[in-house]
């Protein structure tokens, strides 16, 4: 292995999309004061998930600057073996014993007092994976030969997700998907039809998906239902805040356990509450420059594969902030997906660092770059 060229280090430093890792930090400094009420740390003193929550950031940084050392083009050449790894990582769920149930998706395994979710991890693993599949076919992508070999590569781990049954997350995969294939070039005309598809089968889909996602479903369209309670609580906190919020720690429906899931699927209602709509304001600021800077990192990228691997995570990040905050409005169902970098989670935290890291590699070497 041949050594690393340290006389690098000032110009790879300077190299960094400083931008990005600038909003990052913000979205996170703003998450971990949120959780802090979430939590009830004023109450209770226990600062347990809080220590988890800074643990897995600062964890995620070390992560990003191992990603860092090395070409995400070389990562590309074992995209076969990223392919069998991440199916084999949505597969351990399903063994007596290593999986475990949570929240109704069989998803999760066991590490000692740890739970991870393996499909966070999937997640990245399959972006770098994937792209490099859309990328060699990119010159025939509109091609129906084509285009069925993508989506047979892509429709074990879509089966997967939703057989878990994870809906969110299975969704989070089709916009990876999307993503990609709209940055390649996909006619639109195929756009159109898919969507006209979609929207046919929905009352299929409905059918075949579990009980309680089909509640889901129902209390969205029946928003006073009394089995919608945490939806009405989540706009209840959210009203209440007004325009400037209660202050931190002063919410009523947070700090006296209305306001369900709090800690992750519901932290936005928190921001709402006790920031009120400017706190929220700011936190979608946030997100719209974090995804306007991830787009144009990925036009920036020196090649395709790069391109495509951005255009992934876009995606996967565009999605949560979409669903998350919709669905806490009312906007949208509820189906359990995170607020990226301030819902509470160790595996969410880390998995979405390490995504950054991968954007930050793909940006630093748009002018070749390399440690090795």
């Amino acid at each position: 292995m041949k050594k690393i060229d340290y006389s690098k280090k000032a110009r790879i430093i300077r190299n960094i999309d400083w931008k990005l890792v600038t909003i990052v930090f913000l979205i996170f400094a703003f998450g971990i004061l949120v959780l802090s009420s979430a939590t009830h740390v004023n109450i209770t003193g226990d600062f347990k998930q809080m220590i988890t929550q800074l643990l897995a950031f600062a964890l995620g940084i070390v992560v990003v600057i191992i990603l860092l050392l090395f070409d995400y083009n070389s990562i590309g050449k074992y995209y076969k073996e990223l392919y069998i790894f991440s199916l084999l990582m949505l597969l351990i769920v399903l063994i007596p014993g290593i999986g475990d149930k949570q929240f109704g998706a069989m998803s999760w395994i066991r590490i000692g007092s740890y739970n991870l979710q393996t499909s966070e991890i999937v997640k990245t693993t399959f972006i770098l994976s994937y792209a490099k599949i859309v990328d060699m076919n990119k010159e025939h992508l509109n091609e129906l030969k084509t285009l069925s070999k993508l989506v047979l590569y892509a429709l074990p781990f879509i089966g997967l997700l939703l057989g878990q049954p994870d809906l969110g997350t299975g969704i989070v995969f089709m916009c990876i998907i999307f993503f990609m294939f709209y940055v390649g070039g996909l006619d639109k005309k195929i756009i159109r039809n898919v969507i006209i598809a979609a929207i046919v089968l929905t009352p299929v889909m409905f059918f075949l998906m579990a009980p309680h996602q089909r509640v889901r479903i129902v209390n969205f369209f029946n928003p006073e239902a009394a089995s919608n309670y945490q939806v009405l609580q989540s706009m209840i906190a959210i009203g209440s805040g007004g325009l400037t919020g209660k202050g931190l720690y002063n919410g009523s429906q947070n700090q006296e356990n209305f306001l369900p899931v709090r800690d992750s699927d519901f932290i936005f209602a928190v921001i709402g509450e006790e920031f009120g709509l400017i706190g929220m304001l700011i936190m979608i600021i946030l997100f719209i420059l974090l995804i306007t800077r991830l787009l144009t990192i990925a036009k920036r990228s020196k090649n395709t594969y790069g391109t495509f691997i951005v255009a992934g995570i876009t995606g996967m990040f565009a999605y949560q902030i979409v669903q998350n905050i919709g669905m806490t409005v009312g906007l949208m169902p509820v189906t359990g997906v995170t607020l990226p970098f301030v819902s509470y989670g160790g595996s969410s935290i880390l998995t979405s660092m390490a995504n950054i890291g991968i954007v930050l590699n793909v940006y630093m070497r748009r002018k070749r770059i390399n440690l090795y």
